[in-house]
């Protein structure tokens, strides 16, 4: 296998945006149901996330679920990809099938697509061909008209750092700025947070950018510290300890910082032996 680092069309973009999405609406945990990779039948055909209103009573005010019924399904596309109108086809009949099966009446759920980029031919599509509304209702949130179910689509690209911190940190293209808060922010919600799959995401689509936010910190923040976030240390401890290595020893997770500052993603690293090869 090469030794040149990988692509990030291999990075695991959906636990961490399932983590997001949680940490977007940490303000009413209590009153939602979280529930990842929801299996529609007994095929692999998955929505990413199915959130349940527990209170329908209660209103939610965070601006990507405004919208938000008794149930609400969640599609995301990852930054490599685009969402296009077969893509649409595709997750409305996932929304019609969940209907059928929980025997739910599409009236009391929502449909949100979460991508990076900005749905050009889809727009056209609904307003063109459909003559459906398309309506920006904040940056990067848009509402679709003229279905039964209520649909949003979500640029996240174009949302509020200050208000969409998770979502907005799930690029490959961030500024150092950006990046050194959303470390900031997840150093503060520490270990137990469970964030290992959205740092790890993080970390192997924005090499360059942490690297460059480490150095500009002046030893407040260290590439350990980032990589014993994303669950990279212990797991190259333990594979340290199984080669008979000891605890700590070069060859074990301090060649992953070595290796990180190369430019090598953190799913390389974990594919990798504490050894350096593949």
């Amino acid at each position: 296998m090469s030794d040149t680092p990988a692509s990030s069309s291999h990075i695991p973009w959906h636990p961490a945006f399932f983590q997001a999405i949680q940490l977007e609406l940490e303000q009413y945990r209590d009153v939602l149901e979280f529930q990842s990779d929801y299996r529609l039948t007994s095929e692999p055909l998955e929505i990413d996330v199915v959130i349940i209103k527990k209170a329908p009573e209660v209103t939610i005010q965070k601006n990507i679920a405004r919208i938000f019924k008794r149930i609400n399904l969640l599609e995301y596309k990852s930054p490599e990809d685009y969402f296009s109108l077969y893509d649409f086809y595709k997750v409305l009949g996932y929304v019609c099938l969940y209907a059928a099966l929980n025997k739910t009446v599409l009236e009391e759920m929502t449909l949100s697509i979460v991508e990076t980029r900005h749905p050009r031919e889809l727009f056209k599509y609904f307003e063109e061909r459909k003559g459906h509304r398309v309506r920006e209702t904040s940056a990067g949130i848009y509402v679709v008209s003229g279905y039964p179910v209520s649909i949003q689509i979500i640029e996240s690209k174009r949302l509020s750092l200050s208000e969409n911190l998770w979502l907005t940190g799930l690029n490959n293209d961030l500024n150092s700025a950006a990046a050194s808060i959303i470390l900031k922010e997840s150093r503060k919600k520490g270990k137990g947070a469970g964030l290992d799959a959205y740092i790890y995401a993080f970390l192997s689509a924005n090499v360059k950018t942490l690297l460059e936010v480490v150095r500009m910190a002046n030893g407040e923040l260290t590439l350990e510290d980032v990589l014993e976030k994303a669950g990279l240390v212990a797991k190259w401890e333990k594979r340290g300890e199984a080669r008979g290595e000891k605890r700590g020893e070069a060859r074990g997770w301090e060649k992953a910082v070595e290796l990180v500052k190369q430019g090598y993603t953190a799913e390389q690293l974990e594919r990798m032996s504490p050894g350096g090869s593949l």
